[in-house]
């Protein structure tokens, strides 16, 4: 993987997380935790909790802005659907790498 400098973008990753009951969610949510290691700062994540109202306002927010309702899980970076199912950590990491270009 290519070198990082901490200047530069920021990505911001939202996992749809259903709750620790739905695997998919969990394993979404480990693989973000993975790539967070390799990009450090450059990259903020957090669990869009369907089980919270905060969390139910921010998934219907993003799903309109993507035109339809969203999978779940699925993954939002800077606010943009990228995944609908869990990413293997390469994928995710070649996502990424395009995006903080």
């Amino acid at each position: 993987m290519e070198s990082l400098s901490p200047e530069g973008r920021i990505a911001h990753v939202e996992v749809i997380y259903e709750g620790d009951h739905s695997l998919p969610g969990v394993y979404m949510a480990e693989v973000v935790e993975k790539a967070v290691k390799k990009f450090g700062p450059r990259l903020r994540w957090e669990k869009v909790e369907l089980m919270k109202k905060r969390g139910v306002q921010r998934f219907a927010e993003l799903s309109v802005r993507n035109g339809g309702v969203a999978a779940i899980p699925s993954l939002f970076v800077n606010g943009k659907l990228a995944f609908e199912a869990v990413p293997s950590l390469k994928a995710l990491e070649d996502y990424l790498l395009e995006v903080l270009k």
